[in-house]
């Protein structure tokens, strides 16, 4: 038999024999282990996470014409657009503002990208349908009570130049109300329909007035992208909402804080729990320590001995931790952004790393204490 399978047999038999010791240890390990993969994975993920529960919020970047003479329209917008990672882009909304007249009375309409629309401002309420077919729009909740209209309502709205009072440049179209809209802010006072319906009612033009996205990416890859679409297009001004970005960032920051904090102190407990076990191994195998020494046994023998155990506690520790610390992890992210997560292979071998590395320190103050036992008072039984 070689040395290196007697000293496993040897570790391993010293382990059976104190079972429910090293059964507290090996679930103290475990433990830690759990909480470190698991959190270092949510730790990884909570960007993505975030950025995708902040989307929830509205849009994160806008498009300006750069200038008055700027040729702002889609053309421009589309190589905008491009300067921006596909895989990143969520949604698109650009917008065309007009005063249109329904009932005589002037209201704000916006011409849009209803799809668009709906992917940078998933917080809309819409009370009935999503505009789906041509002449149907949605109404603002304030302004359907002014006018007194309701879902599945038809009226007539025309379009003025605004120069001259009874310059009214058509008799109007027919539109159907789609859906009361409801944000509890100021777009209920707006009505919107689909950038083709406003060409159609006042008249073809390609000038927008503005473009929102939504961008799933970090605070610093917008302001990337802000740089990057300023060089490159330079009919467009690109501007990052700072309230949805830097309360983005200001939160990830002080979320991952907290994990870390939380992840050192668990870990710094797992080291106490094993070190106090392992010091009561220690006092229990003071007569066996000191025979062995006085039969000529090494301190390096008896330091190799105890820390192998130890070693070898926090190895299977971590992979159970590695294994229940991604359930774990799985768990918090279902219930906390109702997604799931995505595993990190490379936190396997980082998580027993660590656990063979907290481990071992812990057991360095108990087996120095074995190193001076004196065979004498303890075979003497004092």
């Amino acid at each position: 038999m070689t040395k290196r399978k007697m000293f496993l047999r040897m570790i391993t038999a010293s382990l059976v024999r104190r079972r429910s010791r090293m059964l507290v240890a090996l679930l103290a390990i475990a433990v830690g282990a759990t909480i470190l993969s698991g959190l270092v994975t949510i730790y990884y993920d909570v960007p993505r996470q975030m950025g995708a529960q902040f989307r929830n919020y509205g849009a994160n970047m806008i498009f300006l014409a750069a200038s008055n003479e700027a040729r702002f329209d889609l053309d421009t917008v589309r190589r905008g657009v491009a300067c921006i990672d596909a895989e990143e882009l969520v949604g698109v909304a650009p917008y065309r503002y007009e005063t249109v007249r329904i009932h005589e009375q002037p209201i704000l309409a916006a011409g849009t990208d209803l799809d668009g629309a709906k992917a940078t401002s998933p917080y809309w309420h819409i009370d009935g349908e999503w505009p789906s077919a041509r002449y149907e729009v949605l109404v603002g909740q304030e302004t359907a009570e002014f006018l007194g209209l309701k879902t599945g309502d038809v009226f007539n709205a025309t379009w003025s130049s605004g120069e001259e009072e009874e310059d009214v440049l058509n008799l109007g179209v027919d539109m159907k109300v789609a859906g009361i809209l409801e944000t509890g802010g100021s777009e209920e006072e707006y009505l919107y329909m689909s950038l083709s319906d406003m060409e159609e009612l006042a008249g073809e033009t390609e000038k927008l007035d503005v473009v929102e996205l939504s961008v799933s990416a970090s605070a610093d890859e917008l302001k990337a992208y802000e740089q990057d679409i300023e060089a490159n297009v330079p009919d467009i001004a690109p501007r990052l909402v700072k309230r949805v970005t830097e309360s983005e960032s200001t939160v990830l920051t002080k979320l991952q804080s907290l994990v870390f904090l939380v992840t050192a102190v668990v870990l710094v407990l797992t080291m106490i729990c094993v070190a106090t076990t392992m010091t009561a191994v220690v006092t229990e195998r003071r007569k066996e320590i000191g025979l062995r020494k006085s039969l000529g046994a090494s301190d390096g023998s008896i330091i190799w001995e105890f820390m192998g155990e130890g070693l070898l506690l926090g190895g299977v520790g971590g992979i159970l931790g590695s294994i229940l610390g991604f359930a774990f992890a799985q768990f918090v992210s279902v219930h906390v952004f109702s997604s799931s997560i995505t595993y990190q292979p490379a936190l396997l071998p980082v998580t027993i790393l660590v656990s063979v590395l907290v481990t071992g320190l812990a057991c360095l103050l108990p087996v120095r204490s074995a190193t001076e036992v004196d065979p004498a008072l303890v075979l003497k039984g004092e």
